[in-house]
């Protein structure tokens, strides 16, 4: 049987800074926000180390680079101008990162299930991917309030819940998973999961990849499949 010999049946990906490419609409929703309080824009390139952990967090750490938190009520206000501005906007500039799509297809061609376990809205990640054509490539697709409080990434359960979907979806059993992301979020997570984890250097990092703490660094996507053959004996290490 083509790709038996394959070590993982199943994998999961992050979905900003690690599938796509949505600094430049990310940016734009979040400037609209802090304007809406007389706040400064911030460069994208300072919204890039900003992404991460869900759109609460983004606007929290671009509310601090520009002077500090607001009330309870106007944060509540300017989250859901953010939210409804990216509602608007989701897929104007947002792309694939280059070779995304063929390593998807080639991990299905291995017989490899698919999964995004984001930290972005699931219907935010959803319609985004659908947007983009690429909906259909995933068995299933988590974002951070799938589960409810407290279960996004670092945590485990989304990846937990990755598995439990993929299985159910025909993957094998004993079948090994693998997790995908740019982020201390993703890598930690995977470590709590007890699943191998590869960091792309192209995304959104929080620190630097390197440090991360990955079993795996890939620089474009031409490298995801050696490097997953190079994880064939990859062991989990303790969280």
């Amino acid at each position: 049987m083509p790709g038996a010999a394959f070590p993982f049946a199943m994998m999961g990906f992050d979905l900003d800074g690690t599938l796509v490419d949505s600094l430049p609409d990310l940016a734009l929703a979040l400037n609209h926000a802090l304007a809406r309080s007389g706040r400064q824009a911030v460069p994208a390139e300072a919204v890039r180390a900003m992404i991460g952990g869900g759109t609460a967090r983004m606007l929290e750490r671009a509310l601090e680079w520009t002077g500090g938190p607001l009330p309870g009520d106007e944060l509540a206000q300017r989250r859901g101008d953010l939210l409804a501005f990216y509602e608007r906007h989701i897929a104007d500039h947002t792309v694939p990162y280059d070779g995304c799509l063929a390593a998807l297809d080639a991990l299905a061609a291995r017989g490899c299930r698919l999964a995004v376990v984001t930290n972005k809205l699931e219907a935010y990640a959803r319609t985004l991917l659908e947007e983009l054509g690429m909906a259909d490539r995933f068995t299933c697709i988590l974002g951070g309030n799938s589960l409810g409080p407290g279960r996004a990434k670092p945590a485990p359960d989304l990846i937990h819940q990755a598995i439990r979907r993929c299985r159910a979806a025909g993957a094998p059993a004993d079948g090994r998973f693998a997790m995908v992301g740019d982020s201390s979020f993703d890598i930690r997570a995977a470590r709590a999961a007890g699943v191998a984890s590869v960091a792309v250097s192209f995304g959104y990092n929080d620190v630097p990849v390197d440090q991360l703490g990955a079993d795996a660094v890939i620089g474009h996507y031409r490298e995801l499949l050696p490097a997953l053959e190079r994880l064939s004996a990859f062991s989990p290490r303790p969280a």
